[in-house]
């Protein structure tokens, strides 16, 4: 048995098909509500999941990539454009994936909202998932959510 076989492969990719990709055992997923993410994505937020890099590979074509922080790069299809991953160089060993990029995005469901004190205010998915008003998770217990009408100062999203 191969290690793809026995740790059920998800795959993805882009929109043309000329950028294709392998993923493997998510750590985390979440809705990220930032401004980056907005604008990278062109939508009212960004769904991802976060893997190892050890489980995440591409298999078709190679991806450029767009400095859009001074820690982050995004990974798109340079042909049809679609936003594949986000790395941060302060995470080496990870990184995410969006998931609207797989085949079948249904097998990994978001566990919590990031970054809602960005959040456009004429959108709500009406979840009852914790939502934090910034990083969430990455910087603290995700038992402790942040109410954003309580936590006036803010971090740069992905920086």
């Amino acid at each position: 048995m191969t290690a793809s076989s026995a740790r059920q492969v998800m795959v993805g990719g882009c929109l043309c098909g000329q950028l294709r990709y392998e993923a493997f055992d998510p750590i985390d997923a979440g809705y990220c509500h930032c401004r980056l993410c907005q604008r990278s994505s062109g939508g009212p937020v960004l769904a991802w999941a976060t893997l190892s890099t050890e489980c995440f590979s591409y298999t078709t074509g190679r991806p450029e990539s767009f400095a859009s922080s001074s820690s982050g790069r995004r990974e798109f299809c340079a042909n049809c454009g679609t936003q594949i991953a986000f790395r941060d160089e302060r995470t080496p060993d990870r990184v995410d994936v969006n998931i609207a990029s797989l085949d079948d995005p249904a097998r990994v469901e978001p566990k919590y909202h990031i970054w809602v004190s960005s959040q456009i205010s004429w959108f709500d998915t009406r979840d009852d998932l914790p939502r934090y008003a910034e990083d969430g998770p990455d910087s603290q217990p995700p038992e402790q959510p942040t109410d954003p009408s309580r936590d006036p100062s803010r971090k740069q999203p992905h920086e």
